[in-house]
């Protein structure tokens, strides 16, 4: 089973995390299908059917980016919004996601100590992902464990983004 990564990062080349797990899912190209949303739609205006189609062709779909105030980066909210439409998605005759595995990979900026209750965010990764497997829930989708990197912004060495990206692949493997 193929698995589509759903690749949203808005500068993708100035990023150290995201850019280097692009590069190694670069490496499995019989396993890992990579569909960048910046890149695919600069102008933002999503062609909702091909997504929709893109999306029906997985039953894996793993959504990489960077964490951005607590939420997705603009486009892939916006690409949410306008792909899991009603009667499609969801409703009485929407079903098209049904059963298929949604995961996350995340890049977060910030140490890892600060996403528990008593740390600076208050708040654990799950908690802050929690809309996202609300969504996949409503939509009949599995919402996977996710997947994280705790100090892009400035703590982690090269040596522990190579593994992240070992890391990477082995979680999409392990979640099929």
């Amino acid at each position: 089973m193929k698995t589509l990564v759903i690749l949203a990062h808005p500068d993708i080349e100035a990023s150290r995390v995201n850019k280097r797990w692009k590069q190694e899912l670069l490496q499995h190209p019989d396993e890992i299908s990579i569909h960048e949303l910046y890149k695919q739609y600069p102008d933002w205006n999503i062609d909702v059917v091909r997504e929709q189609k893109l999306l029906e062709a997985y039953s894996h779909v793993i959504f990489q980016f960077p964490l951005y105030w607590y939420s997705y980066p603009p486009l892939l909210k916006k690409w949410l919004d306008d792909v899991f439409t009603h009667g499609w998605a969801y409703g009485s005759n929407g079903r098209k996601l049904q059963g298929k595995k949604l995961g996350l990979a995340m890049s977060i900026g910030d140490k890892k100590e600060n996403y528990l209750p008593a740390g600076s965010v208050s708040f654990t990764v799950d908690e802050v992902i929690a809309p996202f497997k609300a969504s996949a829930i409503h939509v009949g989708a599995t919402a996977l464990p996710h997947f994280a990197v705790f100090g892009a912004s400035f703590q982690v060495s090269d040596k522990e983004i190579d593994q992240s990206a070992a890391d990477y692949i082995e979680y999409i493997v392990q979640h099929r």
